[in-house]
């Protein structure tokens, strides 16, 4: 029987359980196994949380470079590297490529072409305006150098180079580093390996975790890895509150938590369908699935398919787990309700499987994407679309985006005016600047139009 925590807006208060449920789910260390606390002891000799442990192994990196990352690898993934096995070699990434699946490597060009149109379409231009005497210009270039982060714990993920490294390319950015971790699903991948290569990066590094992203910020040993002007993708906790520690050292796209789905639904909803929805994200374990309605018995029905479903699936037993710990089912009052209610939990992925789903969606305005009619399940973005399925998770699509191709551009504005141009701006310069009491700011411009 599943256990799954059930909520009645017309009976409970359903902000206090929501807020219970999201506090599970918040990047602020707490939420680590029991093997991982053993294992952090084992490590440091000391039962650190794991902000303690994210600092201290950033620290080291910073500090100590090559040799902590080195050590680290060691300790906490069993890879014996060195200097020159740290990096994937040319011939290691030619030799994956050659063994993958070709099967794989034609649906990748393909997606990579979706994402592509998509990302160009949406790529900011240089803007220009016109003043009197003069001009004004927004210049956008690419950053120069970028670290991409795959996961590579349980699963391997060529879905995330896609969805990370496609759009810095759409931006222009040259120099793409990789970081998977050293293992079968990561670095030693070779559907993840022949990923890159089709995509044309040759920069890969078998690192992972809060190690990996440090190396990545602040560099190791020159060239050896140089560091990145800025981090994107998923990862672990350890991942995440990496990218937090070093956040202002260099840029990251987001602080990312667990994978995370609404589903709303009504009478037309395929209970099958909305099953498998919520299964897809509770598989990622831990990862959330909510189910909002205003009819109980779908959501019922649903429930039941749940059931029915979780021993089909590869992972049945982990996402059952999922659900029970962070899942939820949501009887509201009416749509409007049910929208209200999806906009304070803000999700990663918003799946409206209504008739009315484009109505739904105009009422709401927080969610890192959207997922409307039974017919676009989240998978579609996940894999073959075009926007990236990197996206704000915990609440933060109230004021986060998913990754575009224009966060890889830096903007910066130019200014040009001539004589006549300064002297239509100097009368306002005066002003406000001698409110300031900055009057060399003043005067730098009084001073010109009075030569």
């Amino acid at each position: 029987m599943l256990n799954i925590l059930r909520i009645n807006t017309r009976t409970d208060n359903a902000a206090e359980k929501l807020q219970l449920l999201r506090n599970k789910l918040r990047i602020d260390g707490n939420i680590v196994s029991e093997a991982g606390k053993k294992k952090t002891v084992e490590i440091f000799g000391e039962p650190l949380t794991p902000v303690q442990v994210v600092k201290k192994i950033c620290k080291d990196i910073k500090e100590r470079g090559l040799d902590a990352l080195l050590e680290y690898s060691q300790k906490i993934d069993g890879a014996e590297l060195t200097a020159g096995t740290l990096r994937v070699s040319e011939e290691e990434l030619n030799a994956a490529y050659q063994r993958a699946d070709k099967k794989l490597l034609d649906a990748v060009k393909k997606v990579r072409d979706n994402i592509w149109t998509f990302q160009e379409a949406i790529l900011t231009k240089s803007v220009r305006v016109e003043r009197p005497g003069g001009y004004l210009t927004q210049r956008y270039r690419p950053l120069k150098r970028t670290g991409v982060c795959v996961p590579g714990g349980a699963a391997a993920y060529p879905s995330t180079v896609l969805m990370s490294v496609v759009p810095a390319k759409v931006a222009g950015v040259k120099e793409i580093a990789v970081m998977a971790p050293p293992t079968k699903f990561g670095a030693y991948n070779d559907d993840m390996l022949a990923v890159c290569t089709e995509l044309g990066v040759n920069e890969v590094y078998r690192m992972g975790g809060a190690q990996g992203v440090a190396a990545l910020a602040y560099g190791v040993n020159g060239r050896i890895c140089p560091a990145v002007d800025k981090i994107v993708g998923p990862g672990n906790l350890f991942v995440a509150l990496a990218k937090r520690y070093v956040f202002g050292e260099v840029d990251i796209d987001s602080i990312a938590g667990p994978s995370e789905v609404v589903v709303i639904v009504d009478k037309s909803t395929n209970p099958v369908f909305t099953a498998y929805d919520l299964l897809a994200q509770a598989e990622h374990s831990p990862g959330a699935s909510i189910l909002i309605g205003w009819d109980e018995d779908i959501l019922n029905r649903t429930l039941q398919s749940v059931e029915e479903q979780l021993n089909k699936i590869e992972r049945g037993a982990l996402a059952k787990t999922a659900l029970q710990e962070f899942g939820a089912v949501i009887l509201t009052k009416d749509a409007d309700e049910s929208c209200r209610l999806t906009d304070e939990i803000a999700p990663e992925h918003l799946h409206i499987a209504t008739e009315n789903a484009e109505e739904l969606a105009d009422k709401i305005n927080c969610a890192g994407a959207m997922f409307l009619g039974n017919n676009t399940p989240v998978a579609v973005g996940d894999y073959a679309a075009g926007p990236s399925h990197v996206l704000p998770t915990g609440g933060t699509a109230r004021f986060a985006s998913g990754l575009t191709c224009n966060d890889f551009l830096r903007g910066n504005s130019i200014l040009s005016f001539d004589a006549g141009g300064l002297k239509e701006l100097a009368p306002l310069i005066d002003v406000i600047a001698a409110k300031e009491g900055l009057t060399a700011h003043r005067e730098s411009a009084m001073k010109r139009i009075q030569w």
